[in-house]
């Protein structure tokens, strides 16, 4: 029998746009997102992901030390045991990015990932990080992610995750698809303008090159009092072939689901032997620079 796995990720907007109460912000992003959760698993979905710290704003679009009291640590912090909670209770397995906490003044951009038990398999923090205009300050709230490319296998198939900026880097991809990954999540949170071509450009090509599937997600809305630009949806799964299977909207809060045919990586693989026909011995000079 065909191996299929019905994926789902989840787009939102800002909940209290312009607030400045951290613990309201966070509530409602949270009590949103429940209910998308439960439209993913009423949609029959095994796998989950959240968009890009998925419980606030995009707050790096400023520099202010406050939103350092929207971390938590992982996996013992709320939201995490909430979510091991919704998993559990909707036998679907979730990755869920959030703010991380790993100790006093050390702060990561992390997801968690979490089986359809609800246990804690691991967790991945993003490497790469930037800081540029027209806001996007991350330099000032996290540490580059030093746990390397893990891949969580779970009963649905073998997870990577990769972290909005780290789609700019094929290396990192490449780790993954190397280390077995199946399906790749990139929650993100980017704006129109030069990244909306580069968003149906840059990942595709990461799934043809390592012949996996992409789950991409991207926020929707401006963000008050910012409005560094509109966060435009479109999130969507692609295949190994790079073909973009489903996407969702510009504008909407959206459940995207996709089922993906786990067998079909074989057959891709079988045709393009790319893994076979890698030249590793060549490659030294590039992590000499």
């Amino acid at each position: 029998m065909p191996r299929i796995t019905r994926a789902a990720i989840i787009q939102a907007s800002d909940a209290l746009p312009g607030s400045d109460d951290l613990s309201a912000i966070k509530k409602a992003m949270i009590d949103k997102h429940i209910t998308l959760i439960q439209e993913a698993a009423d949609k029959g979905a095994n796998i989950c992901c959240l968009q890009e710290i998925f419980y606030g704003p995009y707050f790096c679009a400023e520099q202010d030390k406050r939103w350092y009291d929207l971390a938590e640590p992982i996996p013992d912090g709320p939201t995490i045991k909430l979510m091991q909670e919704l998993a559990k209770n909707h036998k679907m397995v979730m990755v869920v990015p959030i703010y991380e906490l790993a100790m006093t003044g050390v702060y990561f951009n992390t997801a968690a990932v979490i089986d359809e038990h609800g246990s804690y398999l691991g967790k991945y923090r993003k490497h790469h990080i930037p800081h540029c205009k027209p806001g996007f300050w991350e330099k000032f709230y996290f540490k580059p992610g030093n746990g390397g490319y893990p891949v969580f296998d779970t009963t649905f198939g073998k997870i990577g995750i990769y972290i909005c900026y780290d789609r700019h880097f094929p290396e990192g991809a490449r780790a993954l698809g190397l280390n077995g990954a199946e399906i790749v999540f990139n929650p993100s949170a980017t704006v129109a303008g030069l990244s909306e071509y580069l968003w149906k450009l840059e990942q595709p090509a990461h799934a043809v090159a390592n012949q996996y599937y992409v789950g991409a997600i991207n926020r929707v809305g401006t963000e008050a009092p910012w409005n560094i630009g509109h966060f435009y949806g479109q999130s969507y799964f692609c295949d190994p072939r790079g073909q973009i299977m489903v996407e969702g909207s510009r504008n909407d809060d959206e459940v995207v689901v996709a089922d993906l045919d786990l067998d079909k990586i074989r057959e891709v693989r079988d045709t393009w032997q790319f893994f076979r026909d890698r030249r590793p011995e060549s490659y030294g000079s590039l992590t000499e620079i």
